[in-house]
This record gives C-alpha cells, sequence and structure tokens, in this order.
C-alpha cells in the first residue's frame, strides 16, 4: 500500500465531501481589458484566452489564481499564477481559495475534468464557452489536506518535467531556424555569391522546377469520401479521401493566404496524395532537390510576390519569377542531411522531444486519473 492509500485508509475510508467551485472559491470573476489591450515591454502578466500570457504595464489583480480561457479554441485552459497581473474579460479567474483546499490540487482536478464539462454544459451546436453559473457549480472532491498535498507533489513533478521539455524543445526551435537561416542565406563576395564558402548559381524558380498544377483539382467537402490519401490546400492536410493527383516526391506551395504572412505555407510530401487548386505543386529537375528547394523556401519571404487585398495569392506567374541560390549537388545534401536531423528532433512526433513530450503527458494523465478518483461519501 503506497502513502497516499495509507491516508485515504486512515482519514477518509468511506469516500470524501464534495462541493461546488462557488463553495470553495471566495473570488470568481473575470477581467475587464480587451483581448487588444496587451504591451508589449510590459511588466505584468495579461492573460487571455490564449495557452500564454502577454504583458501589460498595469494589474487589476494581486492573488493567488488559476485562470481559465473562457472561450475560442483553447476554451478551458489553465494557468496558475501568484502576483500581479491584469486579464481579459473573457478570462476567468479563481481566487480567494478555501482553507480546505489546496489550489494546485484544485487546478490538476481542473485540468482533468473542466474541459469535459464545458462541452457537456454548452448549448448544442454553439461554440463551447464558459459561463459564470457552470463554474460555480462545477463540483470537486475535498480529500483531506494531507492527501491533497501528497498528490499535488506528485502530479507537479510530472507537470514539471513535460515544462521541462517544453522549454528545451522552444530552444531547440530557435536553434533549428538559426542554422536553417544560416546555412541557407547567401554572401556575396567579389560580384559571385555563395553558401557556406560554396558558390552558387542564381536561378528563378520556373528554370530548375517541373510545375504540375495542370493536375490539382479541389473536391466541395460534402463530396469527399473517407479514405487514407492526404487531401491537401492551402493549410496543409485538410483531408483524407480516396485517389490521388500526384504520386512523388514534391514541395506544396501555398496560392492563398494572409497578406502579411511572411513564411508562406511550405509543405514537403512524398507519396500519392490529391491536391487542391490552392496550392501550386512544384517538383525539383535533376540538379535541385525537393527537400532543398523545401528548406529554402521555408525562410523566403512571400510577401513581394503576392497580390491581393486580405486573401493575398500568389500566382502561378509570380510564383515563376521567385529566383534562389541553387549550389551543387553535394552542398544541397550536406544541408538537407543537417536540417532533417534537426527537423526530426523539433516536429517529428515520432520521435525526439515531440515524442518525449508526449509520453510524459499521457504518463502525467494517467496518474492525475489514478489519484483524483474519489468517491462522494454522501453516496456511499
Amino acid at each position: 500500500m503506497n502513502k497516499i492509500e495509507k491516508l485515504i485508509a486512515e482519514l477518509c475510508p468511506d469516500g470524501v465531501e464534495w462541493k461546488t467551485l462557488g463553495e470553495v472559491c471566495g473570488l470568481i470573476t473575470t477581467g475587464k481589458l480587451n483581448a487588444n489591450a496587451m504591451e508589449e515591454n510590459g511588466i505584468y502578466p495579461f492573460f487571455t484566452c490564449d495557452e500564454k500570457p502577454y504583458k501589460i504595464n498595469s494589474y487589476a489583480f494581486d492573488l493567488e489564481a488559476i485562470l481559465i480561457s473562457g472561450n475560442g479554441s483553447k476554451v478551458g485552459h489553465l494557468n496558475y499564477y501568484k502576483g500581479k497581473f491584469n486579464a481579459y474579460q473573457r478570462t476567468y479567474i479563481l481566487g480567494l481559495f478555501s482553507e480546505l483546499i489546496r489550489p494546485m490540487f484544485l487546478f490538476h482536478f481542473l485540468r482533468g475534468h473542466l474541459k469535459n464539462y464545458i462541452f457537456i454544459n454548452s448549448r448544442k451546436g454553439s461554440i463551447p464557452y464558459i459561463t459564470l453559473p457552470m463554474l460555480q457549480n462545477f463540483s470537486i472532491p475535498l480529500p483531506p489536506l494531507p492527501i491533497q498535498e501528497e498528490i499535488v507533489k506528485i502530479l507537479d513533478s510530472f507537470a514539471e518535467l513535460e515544462a521541462e521539455l517544453e522549454a528545451e524543445l522552444e530552444a531547440r526551435k530557435k536553434q533549428y531556424e538559426y542554422y536553417r537561416n544560416k546555412l541557407l542565406t547567401p554572401v556575396e563576395k567579389g560580384g559571385r555569391w555563395y553558401l557556406n564558402g560554396v558558390e552558387v548559381e542564381w536561378k528563378k524558380l520556373g528554370e530548375v522546377c517541373e510545375i504540375e498544377d495542370n493536375k490539382r483539382k479541389p473536391v466541395a467537402a460534402s463530396k469527399r469520401i473517407s479514405g487514407e490519401i492526404p487531401y491537401y490546400g492551402a493549410n496543409n492536410i485538410q483531408d483524407y479521401v480516396d485517389g490521388f493527383t500526384h504520386n512523388g516526391e514534391y514541395v506544396l506551395i501555398a496560392e492563398d493566404g494572409s497578406k502579411d504572412l511572411k513564411n508562406y505555407s511550405i509543405q514537403y510530401v512524398s507519396g500519392k496524395f490529391w491536391a487542391n487548386n490552392h496550392i501550386h505543386v512544384v517538383k525539383g529537375k535533376e540538379f535541385l532537390l525537393n527537400k532543398f528547394l523545401f528548406y529554402y523556401l521555408k525562410t523566403f519571404n512571400f510577401i513581394p510576390f503576392l497580390t491581393g487585398g486580405e486573401r493575398a495569392k500568389l500566382t502561378k506567374e509570380n510564383m515563376l519569377k521567385i529566383t534562389f541560390p541553387i549550389p551543387p549537388l553535394s552542398e544541397q545534401e550536406r544541408i538537407v542531411a543537417i536540417l532533417d536531423k534537426f527537423d526530426a528532433l523539433v516536429n517529428d512526433i515520432s520521435q525526439g522531444l515531440p515524442a518525449e513530450i508526449e509520453a510524459r503527458r499521457k504518463q502525467y494523465e494517467y496518474y492525475r486519473n489514478k489519484l483524483l478518483n474519489f468517491r462522494n461519501r454522501g453516496n456511499s
């Protein structure tokens, strides 16, 4: 029998009392500011419905609190903070906690159960969002404080490890971007251009690539049949279908997007896929590696080549005018080998840091579900 089991057998063998958030939180409110109130060099955290807080130079709260995203794609996301901060008008703040509950125990319980509660209690057919009564009526278990503290100690250790791995992943992403830019930034010397000391030749994309846009074919969402072939559009894979328009190694360049999108959507694909009319399908000729083209275009600023207003467009005519430096194949292979290793480390969910983070997250969730499963004493 582990320590928590012994504590439960000793302190609450017949189950625990459950109360609502309204009973254990003396403060349940929202912020008052608009989401665009953030200030780049602010000194206080500004919590919105995004996962990470922004900055601001004024504060409205000074306490230990749990912050909850009240709507949007991150609805139900939690942050914990102690000190001075400010908040968006759709961000909920829980504070002034009862002496019966440890704030981090509540934090872990909410992480495991709040999102599902929100989806169940939102109006059917509407985008899920939180209302004040939903939070006030949310029920939580109240085991004795020694049990809460032991559970927090265990779950915090898993959460801290995950946070450390995420911080390392962020550092590796910056390192990856640094080396990618360094390896793919040409330097001029004496009227000649070089990549990493190797002379390069500037060519237009239309000279060194085959464009297979003629095979593209859009399929309305209502007419797509569920399958195993990825269906690509401007925003990467949009669906999976039966059949394919292309088969081989290609680079896909988004045609439609935001007018201020500096790094246009670029995908590298290999095998069978279906391409719709919102991407250009490009293939390097014999002296250009597709992977080298992919990595170079990931650093490219497409803005000067876009036309249109809010829904900017990269026409085939403009795309063909794009010029870029082409080193010998041996140098292309060397650059690709280096960047492939970085890419696997920071993006591959089957290996590297993403896989390790996912494993730790599942481990945390397993123990959280196991440790926070309390019987209601009133129903025993």
